[in-house]
């Protein structure tokens, strides 16, 4: 049976949740997803679909890179037809990036092919690649992958599988919520190792829900959300061709629309943040090669995007990085970082800690115990924290380690 537990989402407002044991995309009413092998990779999942039985108001967010992949191309013209979506194709190994007008025939022509296996209209489907870029998808093989589709098949754990590419660990998560006296479910899945940095990395992020949101708002909550939790995590500095975080909302629950007007908005929206930050989390420590996870909590900013933008440059630094791997509590690396984030700051108000020790007050370094520090960074989430003393402002962002693995996983991608 589902073992669940009770959580405080938001201290000030009280919002409650429910995390359920092993949730995921399938979760909320109505979806199901699985994922099979078609030879895209030699051996692992490779094609995975997700499913909602009626058709989901839908919206979605993407990278910021110039390049983008003819997947995300194709995706962002199915919802322009009428902002819903009621199925998404995922395939790894591939990314279709940099393919040309091929590439963007080959996404289009499995749209199509899978429109027919479901019996649905085509502008009701996303396309979502990732893998390696500037490669053609093989279509013979693909093509006979989605006439292997089972579409009353339901195995959550296949499709998590079959998104992934050098990640070592599926990324999932489901709360519910109580909406107009109905339970609300939310539900996730993610993939994300490398080439991990948002501004949306081949990271992808999948939400669905059977609360019943009006599709407006849901792109504004998603956005908001994204901002302080997919777009604040890093791995390695680099920002892919393929990202996306799509949303479904198929309004199965049978509550009152849900709006900013609502009265209970905010308790959707803390619970989509709450899933979010989590699969996030996830996606950071997965990180290539990474043996922890880093979290940096900035404070006292003048502004928000401040104190973002000083969070993720800490835990963008290669040399912070790879001082924690090496359990180093070398903290003129951490106040280098925030020197060089573009941000205003007082250099004499400035504090730091590393987890519980102290390192920097008022600018001015403090003394403290190395192998104190030294058995605190051996933990597999350390946090760091820094207090501009500048304002009412905080962020946090959210990345990993760097080890001698990234580097070997990166030098042999392809072969």
């Amino acid at each position: 049976m589902t073992e669940a537990k009770s959580l405080t989402l938001d201290k000030d407002k009280q919002t409650s949740l429910t995390v359920l044991d092993e949730g995921g995309v399938t979760s909320p009413k109505g979806f199901r997803a699985s994922g099979l092998h078609c030879g895209l990779r030699k051996t692992r999942l490779d094609l995975g679909w997700l499913y909602s039985d009626v058709p989901a108001a839908a919206c979605g967010v993407y990278t910021t890179n110039v390049f983008q992949a003819a997947p995300l191309l194709v995706t962002k013209e199915s919802l322009s037809q009428e902002n819903k979506l009621q199925a998404i194709l995922v395939n790894s190994g591939n990314a279709n990036a940099c393919t040309g007008q091929e590439g963007l025939s080959n996404a289009y022509e499995s749209r199509t092919d899978f429109a027919k296996q479901f019996g649905i209209p085509e502008h009701y489907i996303s396309v979502v690649s990732t893998g390696v870029i500037g490669q053609q998808l093989p279509m013979e093989k693909l093509k006979q992958g989605i006439k292997n589709i089972g579409i009353l098949e339901n195995d959550a754990a296949s499709f998590e599988k079959a998104i992934l590419t050098t990640d070592t660990v599926t990324k999932h998560l489901a709360v519910e919520l109580e909406i107009d006296g109905k339970t609300v479910t939310i539900g996730g899945a993610a993939k994300g190792s490398g080439m991990i940095h948002p501004n949306m990395a081949t990271m992808l992020g999948f939400v669905t829900t059977d609360a019943n949101v009006v599709q407006e708002d849901l792109y504004d909550a998603l956005k908001e959300v994204t901002n302080s939790t997919f777009n604040m995590i890093t791995v390695d500095g680099d920002m892919s061709t393929n990202d996306m975080v799509l949303v479904l909302a198929n309004g199965l629950a049978g509550n009152e629309p849900l709006s900013k007007a609502h009265p209970e908005w905010e308790t959707f929206k803390n619970g989509l943040a709450f899933v979010s930050e989590a699969l996030a989390k996830k996606i950071a420590r997965d990180g290539e090669g990474a043996t922890k996870l880093i979290e940096v909590q900035v404070t006292g900013a003048l502004e928000v995007e401040a104190a973002k933008v000083i969070a993720k440059t800490i835990v963008g630094s290669s040399l912070v990085k790879t001082a924690i791997y090496g359990t180093d509590a070398n903290w003129g690396r951490i106040i280098c970082a925030v020197g060089y984030s573009g941000k205003p700051i007082d250099p004499t108000n400035i504090h730091v800690a590393i987890g519980p020790v102290e390192v920097v007050k008022d600018g001015v370094p403090l003394p403290f115990d190395e192998d104190i520090a030294k058995a605190y960074l051996e933990n597999e989430h350390v946090q760091i924290f820094v207090n501009l003393n500048q304002g009412q402002h905080t962020a946090t962002a959210w990345g990993c380690d760097l080890t001698y693995d990234y580097v070997k996983i990166n030098a042999m991608y392809r072969t």
